[in-house]
């Protein structure tokens, strides 16, 4: 039980994370912000969030909710709930802390986390990375993963399908 209990501390709502987040600056904590739908876990997913946690004191991932997922990616998504989604990253031991947020793009998470650094993968540039110019404003960097080749939820749920 103790350990379960751990996994679900992680979960903070934006009010709980507020608190936790004077608490990790307090203490001089340096603060990574990753985000991302997360539907399917896969090794590319892994690698990027251990990457991730090397840049910093504590890794903080964002999950898009079910209704922005169904914006994003259309009605057959997601394929796992955002509370199994959480559920799961938050029982990797690279996460610090796991919170799900309703908009469409991390961009008031992230202003409100204000990391240290914001983690994508390398899908993305640094033009397209969503708060990626609030983060470099606020003395922050940001990162740019290698995706993993081969990975990617689209390409397993073609393949579960076929």
């Amino acid at each position: 039980m103790k350990q379960s209990k751990q996994i679900l501390q992680k979960i903070f709502s934006k009010e709980e994370l507020k608190l936790q987040l004077k608490i990790w600056s307090f203490f001089g904590k340096k603060i990574v912000f990753a985000n991302g739908v997360f539907d399917i876990l896969h090794q590319g997913h892994i690698q990027i969030l251990s990457e991730a946690a090397t840049y910093a004191d504590i890794l903080i991932v964002g999950v898009n909710s079910d209704s922005s997922v169904k914006r994003l990616k259309g009605n057959s998504r997601p394929i796992n709930a955002e509370a199994s989604r959480a559920l799961i990253l938050s029982a990797l031991v690279m996460v610090d802390a796991v919170i799900i947020f309703e908009e469409d793009t991390p961009l008031e998470l992230i202003k409100f986390i204000k990391p240290n650094v914001l983690v994508k993968g390398g899908d993305y540039t640094l033009d397209t990375i969503v708060g990626a110019k609030e983060v470099i404003a606020n003395n922050g960097e940001v990162k740019i993963i290698p995706l993993e080749e081969g990975f990617s939820t689209t390409g397993i749920i073609k393949s579960i399908s076929q």
